[in-house]
């Protein structure tokens, strides 16, 4: 299956906002996220409230989800957006890099990596994206929690802050 330039009918393009506007909404966030949550220790119960209210409160956000480990690779876990990737090997494009070397990745432009390699064009509309690590308490790795917009630059380190700050609910 290839994909489509054109914009699904059931997705809005994304919108970016400022530091100030992007720590109100994530703060809104994250007090939906850790009241639905509560003492919840279902990982996937996690993922999609996490996916979901992100999705609800941060108006750039096109694609969120997550990639889970298995047998030596990830494979797409719990998303809300266009079709993912299915599979994605440890050192291949963003999440990939990111499950390898353990370290946050933001990306102004998507288009400007090489493609199939560096970056892996799921959904052509995919413009910027920050991929972020994520682990057990035991400190082994749970997957990567993957973000794309439709909009160049959108994530920083506002995004980065507040987004480790609720990964914390895996470890």
């Amino acid at each position: 299956m290839s994909a489509s330039s054109e914009m699904p009918y059931f997705v809005r393009p994304s919108v970016n906002l400022s530091p100030e506007d992007k720590d109100t909404a994530y703060d809104q966030a994250y007090n939906a996220i850790t009241a639905t949550i509560g003492t919840e220790t279902d990982e996937v119960m996690k993922m999609v409230t996490i996916n979901c209210l992100l999705k609800t409160f941060l108006p750039y956000y096109y694609w969120v989800g997550f990639y889970l480990v298995r047998d030596g690779r990830l494979v797409v876990g719990p998303y809300q957006g266009t079709l993912g990737c299915l599979y994605i090997d440890f050192g291949r494009g963003v999440c990939g890099t990111v499950a390898g070397s353990g370290q946050t990745k933001i990306v102004a432009d998507t288009h400007a990596l090489e493609q199939g390699k560096e970056h892996i064009a799921c959904d052509p509309n995919s413009r910027s994206e920050i991929v972020l690590p994520v682990r057990r308490t035991d400190g082994s790795l749970l997957g990567v929690f993957d973000v794309d917009s439709s909009v160049e630059n959108s994530f920083d380190e506002v995004d980065q802050r507040w987004l480790e700050r609720i990964l914390t609910v895996f470890g």
